[in-house]
């Protein structure tokens, strides 16, 4: 169409296409625990503290994560408020800007069209949609990095000095930004991929030493200026464990997030799906491409390996760690598509057939749900489901219908109508493939989210809500949990104790204590203090209370 050639057209069609995609109903759920509500708790701290420098969570010093992306999160919630749509806009932003710039970067390597199937492929898969659509802080990690990397690409397809130094200071500013947004190991990986690069290239890479010192500089001021200003105001020791924090994640296994070697290719492959099937068509050689385009794919798949294998080695194991792979994956994915489009792929019915495979498994999963949930209460009197609190969570009051069992429909219609066009008109095909993988996600997060996170943890969030406003101390035993700092909208403790579990449960308590615990140890801790009494227990959280019970405290109330 004539109107795709008129300037800026195609970027502002594309802008509207985001907002309407990522924008709506982001705070039809509750934050899930631990990382959406983690961020949004430092902002909120932020905001009650108007301590704009400090990370905090539990008014205490963070050392976890670096500021940008809490600060995004402040930002948002000056707008719209503390709540979770101000918490998640920041991703759904971030959603629009990642699909102008695939759309502009794919312009620019290949053609308009391969910049739209890009953007096809990366909103019509699963996890990269669903993170535009959370409160977590991986998107723009991601955007800052992947846009890095690529502008430090293209300053070697120009001859432009003035263009290559722009590209390349872009480049170090915008890897200073990823440093600010989650840490150090932003440049651990951009290096990694640079000397991989470099080694396969047979050790050229054509950039002089002023130009490394130039994007040195840049990337120091703009990754270091946050952590250069806590030495300066004397938190220096928040540097120091934040460092050390980033080490141990490599060392050791996070609590609760092991994983074997395989974890992270497995999260991929089913968790990038359509795009990952079609990636694999994608990885090969293609004598169409150019010396520059060749360069191009080198370093998506040199990027792919890299985070694949970094953090297959790291010992915790979180699906987010490898969600940098989506771009190369994404990538591969609509460079296959583009070739088989116009005709320059041969031997591709194995991609649709594996499609088809993966697509009607994901199909027969969401379609068999709700008829074993709708049944949940017969599985339960079996006995299968060991897990005490598993099956405690299942008890919760969540409507299921044969209604739902539709929602995965899109999805096989997708798979027949990509096998009715695929020999007729290539291009509806692979829409038909991705366009009805987008509605089944949408559907998904609209009907199926909500019932999960009733399951999962709203029994939790709904007891800290109603603390809200009462004057008593509210902590978690045996658990980890942000949802009763952010959802019970815990103001400063005036009295340093209270930062002692210890002192909470066995301790002179100047007001009432409750505690939130699974049903799994409840009874542990009960027998350990005899002062804790049930307030009440639903759907696998256990809720105790300690009463101020000191004769002389009473007297001074």
């Amino acid at each position: 169409m004539k109107v795709f050639n008129r300037k800026f057209i195609p970027e502002l069609l594309i802008a509207t296409a985001g907002a309407l995609l990522f924008i709506p109903f982001l705070g039809g759920v509750h934050l899930f625990d631990w990382d959406e509500i983690n961020f949004a708790e430092s902002a909120r701290e932020m905001i009650v503290t108007r301590d704009y420098l400090t990370v905090n969570i539990n008014f205490q010093p963070f050392w976890e994560k670096p500021p940008l992306f809490i600060w995004l999160q402040v930002l948002s919630m000056k707008i719209f408020g503390i709540n979770e749509f101000a918490a998640r806009f920041p991703n759904a932003v971030c959603g629009i800007i990642t699909m102008l710039f695939l759309f502009v970067t794919g312009r620019k390597l290949i053609d308009r069209s391969f910049g739209f199937y890009w953007i096809l492929v990366y909103a019509g898969s699963l996890l990269p949609f669903f993170y535009f659509k959370s409160g977590i802080i991986d998107p723009w990690f991601n955007l800052f990095i992947f846009s890095g990397l690529v502008s430090f690409i293209f300053s070697f397809g120009t001859e432009d000095r003035i263009q290559r130094w722009i590209r390349l200071l872009s480049s170090a500013a915008l890897l200073g930004l990823a440093v600010l947004t989650k840490g150090p190991v932003a440049v651990l990986i951009f290096v990694l991929v640079i000397i991989v690069y470099w080694v396969l290239n047979r050790f050229r890479i054509k950039i002089s030493a002023v130009e490394i010192l130039g994007w040195l500089l840049v990337l120091i001021f703009v990754g270091g200026i946050w952590f250069l200003i806590q030495v300066v105001i004397g938190n220096s020791h928040v540097v120091a464990d934040f460092l050390a924090y980033q080490v141990r994640l490599f060392k050791n296994r996070d609590a609760g997030h092991g994983g074997f070697f395989l974890y992270h290719a497995i999260v991929l492959f089913f968790g990038v799906f359509p795009a990952s099937v079609f990636a694999l068509k994608g990885f090969r050689r293609n004598y169409y491409d150019d010396p520059f385009q060749k360069r191009f794919k080198l370093w998506m798949l040199i990027l792919f390996l890299v985070v694949l294998v970094l953090f297959s080695i790291v010992r915790t194991k979180i699906v987010h760690y490898s969600s940098l792979c989506y771009f190369p994956l994404t990538f591969f994915g609509a460079y296959a598509i583009h070739r088989i489009i116009n005709n320059r792929a041969q031997k591709y019915t194995w991609v649709h057939i594996l499609y088809s495979v993966v697509g009607i498994l994901y199909g027969i999963i969401g379609t068999t749900l709700p008829f074993i949930m709708m049944n949940k209460d017969r599985i339960l009197q079996t006995g299968w489901i060991k897990d005490e609190f598993a099956a405690a969570n299942l008890q919760a009051d969540v409507h299921w219908s044969g209604f739902d069992a539709f929602i995965s429909l899109p999805l096989i219609a997708g798979i027949i109508l990509a096998f009715v066009f695929i020999n007729r008109n290539k291009k509806l095909a692979h829409i038909c493939i991705f366009g009805s993988t987008l509605i089944w996600i949408v559907l998904n997060i609209l009907i199926m989210t909500p019932k999960i996170e009733k399951i999962s943890q709203n029994a939790l969030i709904e007891f800290c809500k109603q603390r809200v406003g009462e004057d008593c101390y509210v902590e978690t035993l045996g658990m980890k949990s942000y949802a009763h700092l952010f959802y019970t909208d815990k103001k400063k403790p005036l009295n340093e104790n209270s930062y002692s579990r210890e002192w909470l449960l066995t301790g002179p308590v100047d007001k009432p204590v409750y505690f939130i615990l699974r049903n799994r140890s409840a009874n542990k801790y009960k027998a350990q203090y005899p002062d804790l009494s049930l307030f009440y227990e639903k759907n696998g959280y256990v809720f105790l209370k300690r009463d101020i019970n000191h004769p002389d405290q009473n007297d001074r109330k």
